[in-house]
């Protein structure tokens, strides 16, 4: 095998063929990706004529885009076919260096010890102080071939990229992966700062914010001094405990929740971030603010109307709050602290703290009212379910059928729905488990009120359809938001 001779050849290829749009895939990055392959073959001990195999796939294992870009690998396989006969390289050894390179394909699967260590080295870079020049080198050469992508899409393309990759060889590990790490929590600091920033510089969205706040706290505070509070209901949370203190010891209402609150916005700052913690610090002083401009005063003494609207008032204010990213409650915060340091899960802690405040609650003021200030915080997580995640209900519909055609065309000509097709198979019947055949697995979101009536639809095509539908808590974008009438 004349490998220095190939090397020549083909890097002389490379540095004078190689269309200008190729600002990654480049002779430079093949020099890189072969240094690489040799450090790693080096680490593991590989030799030989071995070694020799691995450096001309690492030589060869982009030389497809001197024609194009898709499917390059099995161009650089053809190539390399091609022209290795000429430098003594034998068929055998011509199919090794093809599978060593089809190692390289995204996403990876290498084949054997060799396909581990090029794959390894084609994205050394991930691990190293380069890594934003190359990556930018490798966007570049992304827009040059008409990918259009934004800032922001092209960060959670590496975050995802980033998270899921795994080096091969050992000794790419031990040497890459701290720094991969470390490149990874950048490319995620500069993220949420690009969405931070784009958040907080937007007027209208700060104004919304600021007037869901006053109005949420305005709905919360009203809850409390019109209903709860001159009736001697209770709330679950901080809330609760801050009025269990009230009425025992007469301490004033609004400083005793921000007391409470203010360890666990402390705590939040540090587990949740700086600006859930500011605006949850800001909402409580305001809701301070307001228990003391508004009086005391019973609007009825009727216990099932105090329990029911106390509640969903108070419930309309916390979930108003939440929508701007904030908290008017920090018992999740302690919950969330709490969870990393226990078995329990956030739901048992907060149970568990809510079953403490209505069991004093009972013992000090009377089991009727204990059961009463129960309902009082079922009616306000409801209504909190309600405001965080809106009252129209969406469902996600799932279609399996052998007549997967007809229905899409029922579901888009006559339901109006858009729809997203995955490739799958359908069988695998008890008795039948080797019976399988591909189909096209159709998904679509519609409000509950068409749920009947896609149902039906389908069941004009395939009464066999196996049909499943799953609520979604929060939809936005595609044809979700047309007007129906019923």
């Amino acid at each position: 095998m004349q490998y220095e001779n190939a090397c020549n050849f083909l890097m002389g290829k490379l540095e004078s063929e190689l269309p200008q749009w190729v600002t990654y895939h480049d002779a430079a990055h093949t020099r890189s990706v072969l240094n690489s392959a040799i450090a790693l073959a080096n680490a593991e001990k590989v030799t030989g004529e071995d070694l020799v195999l691995l450096k001309t796939a690492a030589l060869f294992h982009d030389a497809g885009f001197l024609q194009q870009a898709e499917g390059h690998e099995e161009i650089s396989c053809k190539l390399a076919a091609e022209y290795l006969p000429g430098f003594d390289y034998t068929s055998g050894q011509i199919s090794r260096v093809c599978q060593i390179i089809m190692a390289t394909r995204i996403p990876q699967s290498p084949a054997d010890g060799l396909g581990r260590i090029l794959a390894d080295a084609d994205l050394f870079y991930f691990g190293t102080d380069e890594y934003d020049q190359i990556s930018a080198r490798l966007l570049e050469e992304f827009r040059q071939s008409g990918f259009k992508k934004t800032e922001e899409e092209w960060l959670l393309m590496q975050t995802e990229f980033l998270s899921a990759h795994q080096y091969f060889t050992s000794s790419a590990g031990k040497l890459l992966d701290e720094k991969k790490g470390e490149n990874l929590k950048r490319i995620n600091a500069r993220l949420e700062a690009g969405f931070a920033s784009k958040h907080e510089t937007n007027p209208q969205q700060l104004l919304l914010d600021g007037l869901l706040a006053v109005v949420g706290v305005t709905i919360a505070a009203i809850a409390l001094k019109l209903f709860l509070v001159p009736n001697h209901f209770f709330d679950g949370g901080i809330t609760g405990i801050s009025l269990l203190v009230h009425e025992i010891y007469d301490f004033n209402l609004g400083l005793i929740i921000l007391l409470f609150n203010l360890p666990l916005i402390i705590v939040s700052y540090y587990t949740i971030g700086q600006r859930f913690a500011l605006r949850t610090l800001l909402s409580v002083m305001l809701l301070g603010v307001c228990l003391l401009l508004i009086p005391n005063y019973g609007l009825t003494e009727d216990k099932l109307l105090i329990s029911i609207f106390g509640g969903a008032f108070l419930g309309i204010g916390i979930g108003l709050i939440m929508r701007t990213g904030a908290a008017l409650d920090g018992i999740e915060v302690l919950a969330v602290y709490t969870l990393k340091r226990t078995s329990f899960t956030i739901t048992e802690i907060i149970l568990g703290i809510n079953i403490v405040i209505f069991t004093i609650a009972g013992f000090r003021f009377g089991i009727e009212t204990a059961l009463y200030s129960i309902l009082t915080y079922f009616t306000a997580t409801r209504c909190i379910d309600y405001v965080v995640e809106g009252l129209q209900a969406y469902t996600g519909v799932t279609i399996v059928s052998g007549k997967s055609e007809a229905i899409k065309y029922q579901l888009v000509s006559k339901l109006g729905r858009a729809i997203t097709v995955y490739k799958g198979e359908r069988g695998f019947l008890p008795g039948k488990f080797e019976v399988s055949a591909e189909c096209d697995i159709i998904f679509t979101v519609i409000t509950r009120l068409e749920l009947r009536k896609l149902k039906n639809l389908v069941s004009e095509v395939d009464p066999k359809a196996f049909v499943f539908a799953n609520t979604i808590k929060e939809a936005s974008g595609g044809l979700i938001k047309r007007r129906h009438s019923h």
